[in-house]
């Protein structure tokens, strides 16, 4: 019993990363679940000199260190721990991105909409699953629905590869494929670095749809669409 506490304990202690190497090693731990990562950008320490809120060249960058640093970074994601190792000793201030849509999608809240639906999700019995929270945002990681032959029941939601195409950024949204997300303890946007509330170490992967329900609701009484 002992020595499953501690095996627990050491992978809780993974995800946020080694007090060396915070950035890398999460990553290399995020690889060892099987969850692809690549390279992201990161809040610049000279920013308030330079006036720059992204390391990235884009003029108002919309997701400030939360996004790939390579436009080609789908085909670049990886769970090779030696390559990640690589990256992460070039580039150590790099945040933690998690590609969606290969083992796990998210669903992603209003940080208000996702307490009110976790407390439900809880009280009901329901295995809510890993959850995180970003830039305000409370984020729900779930059993991917890979690629559906029905398109237009399913979608892709393609937030942060093309983040001009989305007309309303207040309520749900469903990363799957063609996404991404900010992964702990990386830091981007605003709200302080992301952070495990129910630790991905501790909780499997749920299915979307038994999840999916709350979320609406939660959104709907919040006044979200």
């Amino acid at each position: 019993m002992v020595d499953v506490v501690k095996r627990r304990s050491r992978r809780r202690a993974a995800m946020h990363g080694d007090r060396r190497d915070p950035l890398g090693q999460a990553a290399k731990n995020y690889a060892a679940l099987g969850w692809p990562v690549c390279v992201g950008a990161h809040l610049p320490a000279d920013g308030l000199k330079t006036g720059r809120a992204c390391s990235c060249d884009r003029v108002g960058c919309p997701a400030p260190g939360a996004h790939p640093v390579s436009p080609t970074w789908q085909m670049q994601a990886t769970v090779d721990t030696g390559i990640i190792g690589q990256w992460w000793a070039a580039r150590p201030e790099a945040s933690v991105i998690l590609v969606t849509g290969r083992v796990f999608d998210v669903l992603d809240v209003p940080a208000v909409v996702g307490s009110a639906a976790l407390a439900r999700i809880e009280e009901t019995g329901i295995a809510a699953g890993p959850v995180a929270e970003s830039g305000g945002r409370t984020l729900f990681f779930v059993t991917t629905r890979g690629a559906p032959v029905d398109e237009d029941e399913w979608w892709s939601c393609r937030l942060d590869c093309e983040p001009e195409n989305i007309t309303s950024r207040g309520s749900l949204r469903w990363h799957c494929r063609d996404s991404y997300v900010l992964a702990p303890p990386s830091a981007g946007g605003t709200g302080g670095p992301a952070r495990w509330v129910r630790d991905p170490a501790d909780h499997s992967l749920p299915d979307a749809l038994r999840l999916l329900g709350f979320l609406v609701d939660a959104c709907e009484e919040a006044g979200l669409s």
